[in-house]
């Protein structure tokens, strides 16, 4: 009983947008964070997990009172090249509050994986260098983020180094995003000579520790910026430019406002230093007030995450992710409802029902059985390749999630096992891959083998690494004829007499859909005119 009484008092403080919501519900946060390559994007995760209590210091997770390295980097190409090619997930508490972390790929070879992720997100944390402001990745993803309404909270790394000026930083995010910027807090110097930050939602000064990274700011609570207080932490040039650079930022940019943040019209923004852990508490605490609970997700109709039922889509596969395990597992956002471990929910498109015996929470490449879940999480459900990308899981409706995207490639190359004998071992390797989305596999109408497509040279590098490692089996990717993809829709008639005219350019995918492979611009141009009744396309929805 007085585990309940403290329970509800803990929930009665949650500042709720949406006061209907269940309260285990509401106080859920499901974001992804995101960046060009070497803004400080897994660092940042690193420290929330810090801040969250998962880890004891960077780069170790605590679980079950032993201290184990791990990081959101849990393959080994990852490692050894210090960047994130895979979206990983990561669930913690963080106050009274849970969070549903996602870590993606900042590589622009791996922005497909990203912009699958952002649809199983509510918001987005947007990671700039403040040395090099808005660059073309970041672009990208702030698009994919506008076109889903998702709000974003800015962080301005690095402040630690020599960065831009604060307000030629703020203008080129307007410029460049078409999006509102306004302040939660205010850089003290740069480089060698940043001290801190003021922060302009709670008039306060953060002071940055430099002798410890893991350590939180030192916060001294002010009556505004004329405190006399002020100036025995700030040397007096510095103080001077700080107070006059704060009341030009408040004449000349917006006021921040929580509603214009939820809608995605302004993005607060923070500055601060990850590697020094440094205005990272405050961007979690911006989340934790500012960022959105689970939102209605887009299918046939919209499912408020409110209704009882559980439904759920899978956004990512990834199989074997940890050499432990050896196994496959879906990530599911659950849209709405309470889930339970052992629940028997049915899989939409073989129309059959799953016992949902062993899902996992996740923390990164580690793993934890998930008794309970609720609207806004996501789990993992191991499987033996029943689960795809866009699958939807129910307690019965018939329902079919929208918008997750799959774009045309932008190289094609053949693949060869170095074994001509393990034609068959290749064959499942492939499909794995197609299936978990890190790659087109296209098997073309004559001639023998396949061919595969992604959007950047890396993933070639990722794909002949990850089935070296996990088959057993060297392979040799080479050149194709091909140079591009595109996806044939047309009424069935007409497909299939495109598809005879053509057969020299046709291929089927893994979905068994038809496929125009192109040598040349022309190839395309020359559909376009003697095919009117076919369409070609660049995207497919992966609504099954």
């Amino acid at each position: 009983m007085a585990r309940a009484l403290a329970y509800s008092a803990i929930m009665s403080n949650i500042v709720l947008n949406r006061p209907d919501l269940p309260p285990e519900i509401a106080r859920r946060r499901t974001f992804a964070i995101i960046s060009h390559p070497d803004a400080g994007k897994t660092t940042l995760t690193e420290k929330f997990l810090l801040f969250g209590g998962a880890i004891q210091m960077a780069g170790q997770v605590r679980a079950k009172g032993e201290a184990r390295r791990t990081r959101s980097d849990f393959m080994q190409m990852e490692k050894d090249r210090g960047i994130s090619v895979s979206a990983s997930a990561m669930s913690f508490e963080f106050g009274r509050f849970r969070f549903n972390l996602v870590d993606t790929p900042g590589h622009s070879d791996f922005s497909e994986d990203t912009y699958r992720t952002l649809t199983a997100v509510d918001a987005a944390i947007m990671v700039i260098d403040g040395a090099k402001g808005v660059e073309s990745q970041t672009r990208k993803l702030f698009e994919v983020c506008r076109l889903r309404d998702l709000p974003i909270l800015t962080f301005c790394n690095k402040m630690d180094r020599e960065s831009r000026d604060t307000f030629d930083i703020i203008d080129e995010i307007q410029e460049n995003l078409a999006i509102d910027v306004t302040p939660a807090s205010w850089p003290i110097g740069m480089g060698v000579d940043f001290l801190g930050c003021y922060d302009l939602l709670h008039d306060r000064l953060e002071l940055m520790d430099r002798a410890d990274r893991n350590k939180v700011a030192e916060t001294i609570v002010l009556n505004g910026l004329e405190d006399p207080r002020m100036a025995d932490h700030i040397p007096a040039h510095q103080l001077a430019k700080l107070r006059e650079e704060i009341e030009m930022a408040r004449a000349l940019l917006p006021a921040f406002n929580p509603q214009s943040v939820l809608e995605g019209h302004m993005t607060p923004i923070w500055f601060g230093s990850a590697i020094n852990s440094f205005g990272v508490k405050e961007l979690m605490d911006g989340m934790a007030k500012y960022g959105p609970e689970p939102q209605p997700q887009r299918a046939e109709r919209e499912i408020a995450p409110e209704e009882t039922a559980v439904t759920g889509f899978v956004f990512k596969v990834q199989a074997n992710m940890d050499p432990k395990h050896r196994d496959r597992v879906a990530f599911v956002r659950l849209a709405s409802g309470h889930f339970e471990r052992g629940m028997k929910l049915l899989h939409v498109r073989s129309k059959k029902q799953m016992a949902v015996s062993n899902p996992v929470l996740f923390l990164a490449a580690d793993r934890e059985l998930a008794e309970e879940a609720w609207a806004g999480d996501i789990i993992g459900i191991p499987n033996h390749g029943q689960l795809r990308i866009g699958d939807a899981l129910t307690e019965g409706e018939a329902l079919r999630f929208t918008g997750i995207p799959s774009f045309a490639p932008e190289l094609l190359q053949t693949v060869r096992a170095g074994d001509p004998m393990k034609a068959k071992h290749l064959e499942k390797a492939l499909t794995q891959f197609a299936e978990e989305g890190a790659a087109k596999v296209f098997k073309p109408f004559f001639g023998a083998g396949f061919i595969v497509g992604v959007v950047g040279q890396l993933q070639f590098e990722v794909l002949a690494s990850r089935i070296e490692l996990e088959y057993g089996l060297p392979v040799r990717f080479e050149s194709s004829q091909f140079t591009s993809a595109r996806w044939v829709s047309g009424s069935k008639d007409a497909v299939e007499a495109f598809s005879l005219a053509n057969k020299q350019h046709i291929a089927h995918d893994s979905d068994g859909d038809v496929v125009f492979l192109t040598r040349l611009q022309w190839d395309i141009d020359r559909v376009v005119r003697d095919y009117p009744e076919i369409r070609l396309t660049a995207t497919k929805e992966m609504m099954v």
